[in-house]
């Protein structure tokens, strides 16, 4: 069921490691209802002196392996979030927020670029777009194979998986960007959906590009209200009408059409992460 955001105390169920990663299972009730990928979850600290709310991306909502009203967040190794947390806590949360992936009227072919934890909210859309038809395949990287997000959960979901990694000890050696070209007209994708790191988002969005793909990248950046009221996340876009603007990221985000980013100006105001 689809709905605006909702305000709202989490049950913390789980708080393990997926992989390298730190992952938390949340009980929320009717915002996992709502939840699409690519939304995300403004949370209150549980330290009590920091005032300012964070935001967090999902891993996964409802689906295979995942219980009805829970949502799964995946964090980087040592997240003082994560480490705060312990199971039975109760969490005040805010969601879902922000704009999702757009998923493909017709069924096609999908490719899912994600590096390390930026990945997570791809694998919840790679069986949302399984769902619909389309043929899904899996690239994913990281600094080392500890890095990369584990994806046995959407084995079902995807036709093929490609790991690359900067050390080369998994899979191929390299990043996702540096493969993406070759990737793209091996499997004849016509979307390529993107978690990562800014600056990897902008070479992915500029190799999608250049293999004659529409894609859409998802920025994990900071989000101080998450509802657009505080102005505090811009990002530097171009209009439809081809006039560059500032949006806000949280409102008018966080997913965004790779050639619409202005992503050297975004580099350069330190917007992502």
């Amino acid at each position: 069921m689809a709905g605006g955001p909702l305000s709202t105390t989490a049950e913390v169920l789980a708080v393990r490691g997926v992989g390298a990663f730190s992952g938390v299972t949340l009980s929320v009730g009717e915002v996992a209802d709502r939840h699409r990928p690519g939304q995300f979850l403004s949370v209150a600290d549980p330290d009590p002196t920091r005032l300012l709310r964070r935001s967090v991306q999902v891993h996964r909502a409802a689906g295979p392996g995942v219980r009805p009203g829970t949502l799964e967040l995946v964090m980087d190794p040592g997240d003082v979030l994560a480490d705060r947390l312990a199971v039975g806590d109760a969490w005040p949360v805010i969601g879902p927020l922000g704009r999702p992936f757009a998923l493909p009227k017709e069924p096609v072919t999908c490719l899912l670029a994600g590096a390390g934890a930026h990945a997570a909210p791809l694998l919840g859309l790679a069986d949302r777009l399984a769902e619909r038809g389309c043929t899904v395949h899996l690239l994913l990287g990281g600094a080392d194979g500890s890095r990369v997000l584990p994806s046995h959960d959407v084995r079902r979901a995807v036709r093929s998986t490609t790991v690359v990694t900067d050390d080369g000890s998994m899979g191929r050696h390299g990043s996702i960007a540096s493969v993406l070209g070759e990737t793209v007209e091996r499997t004849g994708a016509a979307v390529v959906y993107a978690g990562a790191p800014t600056s990897t988002l902008h070479e992915v969005a500029i190799a999608a590009e250049a293999a004659g793909a529409w894609s859409q990248a998802v920025l994990d950046g900071e989000h101080p209200c998450g509802t657009g009221l505080c102005h505090g996340c811009p990002v530097p876009v171009v209009g439809e009408d081809g006039v560059g603007r500032t949006v806000r990221g949280c409102a008018e985000g966080p997913v965004f059409r790779g050639d619409r980013v202005r992503w050297h100006d975004l580099t350069e105001k330190g917007g992502g992460r």
